[in-house]
Order: C-alpha cells, then sequence, then structure tokens
C-alpha cells in the first residue's frame, strides 16, 4: 500500500491524533512539539502499538523502513515463527530490570571480590596482597554481609574507629577502598546517592582526633662519607648488596627497586640508557623515567649473567626481593644506624650543597611531587638530560676518594 502521508503535510502537522500512512504505521500527536512514529499490529487478538521513534530523529521515509522491519518479525515466514516485538521488549526491560535488582542484592563482600578479580591483572604484589587482607580483616565483619545501598556513614565510623589512631595508614586506605568499592557499585543515576565512606566533616567529626604528625627524617649518612660507604659496599657479596649499590646510584625508593624488571631497561634510548619506572609502583602514580649512570649499569650486567627471572633482583628461590634485604646489608656492614630510604636525603643534602644544579632537576631525580601542576608538568618533560648529567656527577663523586668536591652543573 502507497504512504497516505506526506513529508510536508507530517512537519506541519501540529493537531493532536493519530494519523495512519498505512500498513500499520501511524505519525501520533499529543501537541505542537510532540510527534512520534508507531507501528500498530494484532497478536492474538490484542491490539499492540510499537513504538519506533521520536518525529524530530526519525523521518518519514525511515520509519517506514523501521514499520516493514516490524511487520516482518511479527509475521514471521516460513522457517521463523511471528514475534510479539511489543511483549518481547516488556520482557527485556523486565530482565534488565532483574539484573540490576541482583546486582543490587550484591553483598559489599560479592561487590569487592568481583572488583578484585577485575582489577587483579593490572596490580603489583603489593596490592594484590593488600587489598584483599585489609579488607577481610577491617572491612566484611562490619559491612561484608551488607548490600550497597544498605551500608551507612555509621558503619564506616564503626570499622574505623578502632584503628583511626593507631593505624593512621591502614585506616587511611581500607577507607578509600571501601569509597572505591561502594562508588563502582552505585547507581549512576540516582541523584541523591552519596558515598557512605566519602571522609565528610560529619564522619572526620565524629571519629577520635589525631594528633599532628611529627615529621621524622630518615636517618641519612652523610654525602661526605658516602664514597667510603660504596667503596665497603663494593666489597659486599649478594644480589641485596647489588640491589642496594644500584638504589643509590638511581636515588629511587625501595618498592621501586625491588620492582624493578629487564623490560624497563631501555639501553636504546637516543641519549642514553634510562630505566622506564610505570606510575603503579610510584609514590604519585605517575611513569617515571631515570637516565642511568654507567656505574648502574655496570650493576645491570653483572646481575644480568645467568638471569632467567624477569626481576632484575631476586632472592635466592627466583622471587621479589623483601623490602628489608637492603637494610639486613647495612646492619652486616655496621651501618644500621642509617636507612636505605636515607641515601635520597644524602644525593639531596649533597646535590643543594656541592652543586648549581636548580632545584627543578634536583626534585625531578626525586621523583617528588611538585605543588604547582604547571610546574610539575614542565619538570617531567624538559629535565631528562639535566638529569642525566646530575647523576653521572653523582655517580663521580660516591665512587671518588672521601672528601669533599665541588660541582658545577653544565647546559643551563
Amino acid at each position: 500500500m502507497a504512504g497516505r502521508l506526506k513529508p510536508l503535510d507530517v512537519e506541519r502537522e501540529t493537531k493532536p491524533g493519530k494519523y495512519a500512512d498505512g500498513d500499520g504505521l501511524y505519525l501520533i500527536i499529543t501537541g505542537p512539539s510532540a510527534k512520534s512514529w508507531s507501528y500498530r499490529y494484532w497478536k492474538d487478538g490484542k491490539e499492540r502499538w510499537h513504538g519506533l521513534g521520536p518525529f524530530k530523529d526519525v523521518f518519514l521515509k525511515n520509519a517506514r523502513l523501521a514499520r516493514d522491519a516490524a511487520r516482518l518479525r511479527v509475521k514471521g515466514d516460513r522457517s521463523t515463527a511471528g514475534v510479539d516485538i511489543v511483549q518481547e521488549r516488556r520482557e527485556t526491560r523486565q530482565e534488565a530490570k532483574a539484573v540490576e535488582a541482583q546486582r543490587a542484592a550484591q553483598t559489599f563482600e560479592e561487590c569487592a571480590e568481583a572488583y578484585i578479580r577485575a582489577q587483579w591483572s593490572t596490580w603489583s604484589e603489593k596490592h594484590r596482597d593488600q587489598w584483599p587482607a585489609s579488607l577481610k580483616r577491617y572491612a566484611y565483619p562490619t559491612i561484608g554481609k551488607l548490600t550497597i545501598a544498605e551500608i551507612r556513614p555509621s558503619h564506616i565510623h564503626e570499622l574505623l574507629e578502632p584503628i583511626w589512631l593507631t593505624k593512621r595508614e591502614t585506616a587511611n586506605r581500607v577507607r578509600g577502598r571501601i569509597e572505591t568499592i561502594i562508588a563502582k557499585n552505585a547507581n549512576i543515576d540516582d541523584p541523591d546517592f552519596r558515598n557512605p565512606a566519602e571522609l565528610t566533616k560529619q564522619l572526620r567529626e565524629k571519629l577520635p582526633k589525631r594528633p599532628k604528625r611529627v615529621i621524622r627524617h630518615h636517618p641519612a649518612l652523610p654525602y661526605a662519607d658516602a664514597a667510603q660507604f660504596m667503596s665497603e659496599l663494593r666489597m659486599s657479596e649478594g644480589r641485596a648488596a647489588l640491589a642496594l649499590r644500584f638504589l643509590i646510584f638511581t636515588v629511587c625508593r625501595t618498592n621501586e627497586i625491588v620492582g624493578a624488571k629487564w623490560t624497563e631497561i631501555d639501553r636504546t634510548f637516543p641519549t642514553g640508557p634510562v630505566w622506564r619506572i610505570p606510575g603503579e609502583r610510584m609514590k604519585m602514580d605517575q611513569d617515571h623515567c631515570v637516565p642511568l649512570a654507567q656505574p648502574a649499569l655496570d650493576v645491570l650486567d653483572e646481575l644480568s649473567k645467568g638471569q632467567q627471572s624477569d626481576l632484575i633482583f631476586t632472592n635466592p628461590d627466583g622471587q621479589e626481593f623483601s623490602e628489608n634485604a637492603m637494610l639486613a646489608v647495612l646492619d652486616r656492614m655496621g651501618y644500621g644506624h642509617v636507612t636505605v630510604h636515607g641515601f635520597r636525603a644524602t644525593f639531596a643534602t649533597w646535590a643543594e650543597e656541592c652543586t648549581d644544579y636548580p632545584d627543578g632537576v634536583r626534585e625531578a631525580a626525586l621523583a617528588h611531587k611538585y605543588k604547582n601542576e604547571t610546574t610539575a608538568a614542565y619538570q617531567r618533560g624538559a629535565k631528562l638530560e639535566k638529569r642525566r648529567t646530575l647523576m653521572n656527577d653523582w655517580a663521580n663523586f660516591i665512587g671518588a676518594p672521601s672528601k669533599i668536591i665541588q660541582l658545577t652543573a653544565v647546559g643551563h
């Protein structure tokens, strides 16, 4: 049947009513700007109206095509029975609601386990250990069997209060992990949703007042003693001693060292070898590129002999070093009064007092975060080669006789 409606008439018509085009296609007008298309059919003696979309989105030609497709599904053919497309759509919506209801009925523990499984392949070993353990110990006893909708700020207060003062960092991480899991499972369309684990002013006031942090600097070796120390360290045997040497030459953090992989070493970089540390292992969650001086490369060359693991520094079992392995080296050498992390302070003090390198170069070498984001972006992008010169000077200094040498930065 030829269509009865004309494009111009359809565009101009504003009077409410149902206007037939033929073969079950209707233009339905309920107001001056409220027009839509619908396909009318009967199934099992019942009248059905199947919406085909609003007039503003569907032209007359496309509405007819949609009507034809719907008719084929309703009538079926020799090999396929007809379908009640209105009932089918209704059932699809009901199934979607059932899935949503099932998701909403999941307990916090079930949601947490699902989140952990989804993130597992992207996490470091440290995250894989800490996330499940901390939630099982501190969160599940209080909110593990509750659904997301049932969790209240009072529950968060209840589980945090016992550790808020005594295990400060653990409490912060547990709260943050709970907040993440709840947000992941919240209804994105709920305008009234508020995450009960958010550290609001109300929750903070209800928790015990924390004393101000006392800043304790890591005991550091005076830079004047660094060359003598390195001379003694070279006499120490074992992979932990080599790891400590590499840490000092690169002034990186312990967890960055023990998780280092051979695939992160790039000896073909145009301006010289670099070590690319992924953001997941960095304190600031940002990728960090470390220029490698020759003594650092010498350590890698020594370690590469017979190496089979993807990890650079491994224990006798071929597994990742304990973060205390390098501390044990210091104890055996009679330097138990300093810490591994303290060598970053040794470097920082030397760079400030014995060189003319700008603050930005020194801070970039230590992968410190800048308060000013614009400055941060500049430092990350512009300082690599100046840092290479700085790291070469540092390697020369701690490999030199035990006396203070005044160095002058070049290339500024």
